[in-house]
C-alpha cells in the first residue's frame, strides 16, 4: 500500500513543525504502507537541523520542487540562528497584514499551482491508495484537494494547529473578506476530505461542526528521548523552557511571582535559573527585564533537537507555556510528549480544563495552573523549590508508552487502511 504525503516541513527544516509526519514516515513501513513523501527543494527554511535527516528511512521516496516565497522576497525569513521567526511574527504590522490579507491561506499559495501539475504527472504514471495533506501552511490542504477533484484518492488532512482559529491570526489585522475566504477555504477541507485528522480532543470537537469524520492522533516522543545516557541534573533549581515562546505565550504572572518569591526568599537568590531554550518573542525578554530576572535568566536560543532533548533531562523543573488565546483548551504542543519521558516535574500554565490538564493528570507528569491564578501558582513554585532543597524533587510518570511514535504510527496505518476498505 503506498500513501503520498505533502508537506512543506521536511529535514534538513528544524523546529516542531518537522517532527509530527517525519516520525511517521519513519515507522509506516512496519505497518505495511510505503510512504512517498512531497515537499519542498532547497528551501530557505527559518530553522535547520540536519541532524534530523538520519531520521528519513534510506529506501522511500521524496518528491521535491521548488517554491518561490514571498516572505525571502520580504526578509520575513532568513537563513540564521540569530533570526527570531515565528515568535515575533506579529511585530511589523505592515508585512503581517500583508500576510493575513493578500497571501490567503499563507505565502506558500504560489507552491500550489505547481505542485498540482507536477503530483499530477506522477499520479498518472504511479499508484497510490491514499494522499496526506499536513498543515499549517493550509497551501498543502488545498494541493490534496485539487488533486482529489481529478484523481479517485482517498485524502487525509491533517491539521496539526487551527486554521481561521489560529492564535496568532488576529495579529495580521485580516479584513472581513480575508476572514470569509480563509473560512471558506477550510469548510471545503473540512468537507471534501475522507478524514481529518488532529492533534487534541478540543480541536476534533470543533472540527466535526463540518467535517463527518474527524480523528484525533495526538504529537508525541521518539527513540531519541529514552536513550540511557548518564544525566546529571542542574545544580541550581532551574526553570527550563524549551522550543518556541511567541508573545502570546508570555508568562507575565509567572516573573510577577517569581519577583515576588525573590524578594522574600534569599536563597532563592542563589538558586534560581530560567532557561529559555529557542527562539523567544522580544515582548517575552521585555518582561523579563522588568521584573528584574534578566540576571537569573539564560537565553541558548535554537539549538538542535538531541541538544534540545539533554536540556529537558537535566532540567529541574520544566515550564510549558499554552497561548492565553480563545479555545486554547485544543493546544497541545509536541513539546509536552518529550517532557513526559524526561522525568523532570511540568509546571504547565494553561486552562485547568483543556486537554493537556488532562494528559498531564492521566500520566502523573505535572500540574496545571490556570493563566490568572497567583496564590497557585506561587505556593507550586514554592513547592517545587522545597522539594528542590530537600533533594526529593522528582516525578513518578505512567501510562506514556501509548504517545512512544511507533505506537502512534500504527493508529495511522489503521486509519489509512481503513478509509480504503
Amino acid at each position: 500500500m503506498k500513501v503520498l504525503i505533502i508537506t512543506y516541513y521536511w529535514p534538513p527544516a528544524g523546529g516542531s513543525g518537522v517532527q509530527r509526519w517525519l516520525k511517521f514516515v519513519k515507522y509506516l513501513q512496519d505497518f505495511g504502507i510505503e510512504p512517498i513523501v512531497y515537499t519542498v527543494k532547497d528551501e530557505n527554511y527559518p530553522k535547520e537541523d540536519v541532524s534530523l535527516i538520519k531520521d528519513v528511512p534510506k529506501e522511500i521516496t521524496v518528491l521535491q520542487q521548488p517554491i518561490w516565497n514571498p516572505q525571502h522576497v520580504f526578509f520575513w525569513e532568513k537563513k540564521n540562528k540569530g533570526n527570531t521567526g515565528v515568535s515575533n511574527l506579529g511585530n511589523n504590522k505592515i508585512l503581517s497584514f500583508l500576510r493575513g490579507n493578500i497571501f490567503i491561506p499563507d505565502p506558500k499559495i504560489f507552491w500550489v499551482k505547481p505542485s498540482v501539475k507536477f503530483l499530477q504527472k506522477f499520479l498518472l504514471k504511479n499508484k497510490i491508495d491514499a494522499m496526506i495533506s499536513t498543515g499549517p501552511p493550509h497551501s498543502m490542504h488545498l494541493i490534496a484537494q485539487k488533486l482529489q477533484q481529478k484523481n479517485n484518492i482517498k485524502w487525509i488532512a491533517d491539521f496539526r494547529d487551527p486554521w481561521t482559529d489560529l492564535y496568532y491570526a488576529k495579529d495580521f489585522n485580516q479584513s472581513t473578506f480575508a476572514k470569509n475566504k480563509n473560512r471558506k477555504l477550510e469548510e471545503l477541507v473540512l468537507k471534501n476530505a475522507d478524514c481529518v485528522l488532529t492533534v487534541s480532543k478540543s480541536l476534533k470537537k470543533e472540527f466535526a461542526k463540518i467535517a463527518s469524520n474527524v480523528k484525533v492522533i495526538t504529537n508525541g516522543f521518539d527513540d531519541e528521548v529514552l536513550r540511557n545516557k548518564a544525566v546529571v541534573l542542574d545544580k541550581k533549581f532551574t526553570i527550563s523552557y524549551i522550543g518556541l515562546l511567541p508573545k502570546q505565550s508570555k508568562p507575565t504572572l509567572l516573573f510577577k511571582v517569581l519577583r515576588k518569591l525573590l524578594q522574600e526568599n534569599e536563597n532563592l537568590k542563589n538558586d534560581l535559573q530560567l532557561n529559555f531554550i529557542g527562539d523567544i518573542a522580544d515582548e517575552v525578554k521585555q518582561d523579563i527585564a522588568s521584573n528584574n530576572l534578566l540576571k537569573y535568566s539564560n537565553f541558548e536560543g535554537y539549538v538542535p533537537h538531541e541538544e534540545a532533548i539533554s536540556y529537558q533531562k537535566k532540567s529541574q523543573v520544566l515550564l510549558l507555556l499554552i497561548p492565553n488565546v480563545a479555545k486554547s483548551e485544543g493546544i497541545l504542543t509536541g513539546k509536552l510528549f518529550e517532557y513526559l519521558t524526561a522525568k523532570r516535574p511540568i509546571l504547565a500554565m494553561a486552562s485547568e480544563k483543556g486537554d493537556l490538564a488532562e494528559i498531564l493528570k492521566e500520566t502523573n507528569a505535572g500540574v496545571v495552573v490556570n493563566y490568572n491564578n497567583e496564590e497557585k501558582l506561587s505556593s507550586e513554585i514554592l513547592r517545587l523549590y522545597n522539594q528542590y532543597k530537600n533533594g526529593s524533587l522528582d516525578v513518578n510518570t505512567k501510562n506514556i508508552k501509548q504517545y512512544h511514535r511507533k505506537e502512534l504510527t500504527k493508529k495511522l496505518a489503521e486509519i489509512i487502511k481503513k478509509i480504503n476498505t
